[in-house]
């Protein structure tokens, strides 16, 4: 579950004793928030695992028989089977959402206090256990999660199997063939059934801003992944599913006529070729070589998710796509949200164009919108593509400040290069008194870890590749206002290990202002910065060259305003409580449809039911989840003009920083960082050297780079691990990735 919100700190490093009475208030409140947390976590670890024991337990003869007494005894209940299979199969993950939204709210940082060093342990899930191959980079807990779904597909196909030769007796004496043919129409029907209980979970990791993602503390750019790795497993048996019909109606000579069948007391065949054409035209464009070249189809054709879920409700019903309702449903709760944050335009405050390439941009938001160093914005330009929404880490810290943040975007693509040459020329307009156009996006997020993980580690060893060092600057920036506050930062010893291409890169570290700040306090952080040039065998100023970013920060700023706090990674809250009403306004509905309209004229058609069923959770969304939207709307703009007289002097005070801090120079630069050129990091020779240097401790090891780098790190970390001596450090594996 999320560990405790590091966000919300405002205490000092050393807290100071209170009186006797208040210290035991304190303690007292502290107990009881204490205890509603561990039964709160309790039971939703108790809920989350007979959820999942109940997916192994149904295929086999046992389980079947404890579902139809399940559906008997619920079958007068106003929603009938359909009812039954809801609570069953999403009502568990429904009841974990809702009571994440408690524990939540009363999670809160604990107080830093003295007490004796922990010694170092492994932790499962930043433990790299495969470090090659197809899926990246997995931790242990990831590669127990992946044992345990494909035990569980060989377990449904083997209890399913015996099932179905128990029943084989029951249809009479059967040729050899025809008990061939039966037994795979009935692999088929199962297939299907496997496939259902993975689209349960198929959803759940792409609702960026989930309760659940920040129950667990998973970012979305992690979530992904597992996105991906359930889709390709859900396709594979869904076309072992319509692979065995075909081959069952080829026997049979039937296909043209099964092909365009369309039960009305049955799945609908035609719905369901439909459905897998969709859902393979999703599947092909993720290969790797067509979605690299051709993202913008990846992008689009994944939009046919809709028409998917449409077909796959007219396929096997309401009964059915109950099973896979409730991840289904907290996604769409997700994507109602974004596309109400997108819809505010938002100022682009100043731009900063660098000699790389790279453009540095810093959007406006309100000052309630909070977010960490670690998290992510999806940016839409409308001057560019009213369609394409890209990915950007965040290299703001929170304390930067208030009113804004900063993303910086490297140049790679069309998209990309249009929006740097519209930086470039805004760039050129050199009079103080000379207009400057206006710049608005569309922004979505902030998401990422619910909390700073960065400040958990007392050591910290950051790797990253060319645009990659955009995270580590926010963590960089944080890091030092933290300490030089007295704010609450366990990281006290700091390397950063950063490879560029050419020396014009390294002008994307000046914007951290670090020389101003690190000197007052170099006695309680220590950093070191190894930068590696590849493509260089000498430095560019020893020819002469100084590279400079150039900036513009005389944007006009009046039509838009700042990033919208609609988001689920914003007020716990309100998030929670859009969740809670969306959900009761979908029961309501469903409610209302069997009372007035199933159930008195008697609707009995699968495939309309199953639309129906899918009608009813978008009008809860729309008009329930509307309605709190609204509401949190209202909100957001009173507490807007509230804070507009601060948000202006803040805005003044940003730009003067913004303006000091881009004209330091790479000469100022190499003063602070050792820079190496005509080679790349020795990970081997680094990381030896760390376990020889740092203590027995826990040291966080995060890496923002290409696949190959993460490899190279994640590999590093497991040999250091596996032939560590008892008084070297344990490297946690942790990676930041923003190419979604």
């Amino acid at each position: 579950m999320a560990v405790d919100d590091f966000h919300s700190s405002q205490q000092p490093l050393l807290l100071s004793n209170g009186n006797g009475v208040h210290a035991n208030n304190n303690n007292t409140t502290f107990n009881f928030v204490s205890l509603a947390k561990w039964v709160l976590k309790f039971t939703m670890w108790l809920v989350f695992l007979a959820w999942a024991a109940l997916f192994f337990l149904i295929p086999t003869d046992f389980g079947t028989g404890l579902y139809d007494d399940w559906v008997d005894a619920t079958s007068g209940s106003l929603f009938g089977e359909t009812g039954s299979s809801l609570l069953l199969y999403s009502g568990p993950i429904i009841i974990i959402a809702f009571l994440a939204v408690p524990y939540l709210l009363i999670s809160r940082e604990q107080q830093l206090q003295l007490q004796e060093k922990k010694p170092p342990k492994f932790r499962l899930w930043t433990f790299p256990v495969l470090v090659d191959g197809p899926l990246g980079v997995v931790s242990a807990a990831e590669l127990i999660g992946i044992i345990l779904f494909i035990i569980y597909v060989i377990w449904a196909v083997y209890a399913y199997t015996v099932v179905n030769f128990e029943i084989l007796p029951s249809y009479g004496d059967l040729t050899l063939k025809e008990k061939r043919v039966f037994m795979l129409q009935m692999s088929a029907y199962c297939f299907g059934l496997i496939a259902l209980s993975c689209l349960a979970f198929l959803f759940l990791p792409i609702a960026r801003g989930s309760i659940l993602l920040r129950l667990f503390d998973i970012p979305f750019e992690h979530a992904t992944r597992y996105h991906i790795w359930l889709g390709n497993l859900t396709m594979f048996l869904l076309t072992l599913h319509g692979l065995c019909y075909m081959i069952v109606w080829a026997i049979r000579g039937i296909i043209p006529s099964e092909i365009i069948e369309w039960k009305s007391d049955g799945g609908a065949n035609f719905a369901g070729v439909i459905c897998y054409v969709f859902g393979l035209l999703i599947w092909v464009t993720t290969l790797p070589p067509v979605r690299k070249r051709y993202f913008e189809l990846f992008y689009y054709t994944h939009q046919l998710y809709i028409l998917f879920v449409i077909f796959m409700a007219l396929h096997i019903g309401d009964t059915y796509f109950s099973k896979a309702a409730g991840g289904i449903f907290l996604f769409m709760l997700d994507r109602f949200l974004r596309f109400w944050q997108s819809r505010k335009n938002v100022n682009v405050i100043s731009t900063t164009y660098f000699p790389c390439g790279t453009v540095k941009l810093e959007l406006s938001k309100p000052g309630n919108l909070q977010y960490n160093a670690l998290s992510f914005i999806f940016l839409r330009m409308c001057e560019i593509s009213w369609l394409q929404w890209h990915p950007f880490s965040v290299s703001s810290s929170p304390s930067d400040g208030k009113y804004h943040l900063s993303v910086l975007i490297k140049t790679v693509g069309d998209w990309t290069e249009k929006l740097r040459g519209k930086v470039s020329e805004e760039s050129q307009i050199e009079l103080p008194f000379q207009h400057h156009s206006e710049i608005l996006a569309s922004v979505e997020g902030p998401y990422g870890h619910e909390s700073p993980y960065h400040l958990m580690y007392e050591k910290l060893i950051l790797v990253g590749g060319g645009s990659g060092i955009s995270p580590f600057l926010a963590i960089l920036s944080d890091i030092l206002h933290r300490t030089k506050k007295k704010k609450r930062c366990l990281p006290r010893h700091v390397l950063l290990v950063w490879a560029v291409k050419r020396s014009n890169e390294l002008s994307l570290f000046s914007i951290t202002g670090m020389e101003s700040i690190c000197p007052s306090f170099s006695d309680q952080l220590n950093i070191e910065i190894q930068t590696y040039v590849t493509r260089e065998s000498e430095s560019s100023l020893e020819q002469g060259v100084v590279h400079k970013a150039v900036s513009s920060s005389a944007l006009s700023i009046s039509k838009g305003g700042g990033i919208s706090v609609l988001v689920g990674t914003g007020n716990k809250l309100w998030a929670g409580s859009y969740v809670i009403i969306s959900t009761v306004g979908f029961v309501i509905t469903l409610g209302l449809l069997d009372t007035f309209y199933i159930n008195p004229f008697g609707i009995s058609y699968w495939w309309y039911k199953g639309l129906l069923f899918v009608a009813c959770m978008v009008v809860s969304v729309f008009i329930f989840g509307g309605l709190v939207v609204v509401f949190w709307h209202l909100w957001e703009k009173r507490t807007l003009a509230r804070e507009e007289g601060e948000e202006d002097g803040e805005k003044i005070d940003m730009m003067q920083h913004i303006e000091g801090v881009t004209d330091k120079d790479l000469g100022t630069l190499a003063c602070s960082c050792s820079v190496r050129y005509g080679c790349r990091p020795d990970f081997k020779e680094i990381f030896g050297s760390i376990s020889d240097r740092w203590d027995h401790s826990d040291v966080g090891v995060i890496v923002c780079g290409a696949p190959t780098l993460q490899s190279s790190v994640a590999r590093e970390c497991r040999s250091q691990n596996l032939k560590r001596r008892s008084n070297h450090p344990i490297f946690h594996f942790n990676s930041h990735s923003f190419a979604l």
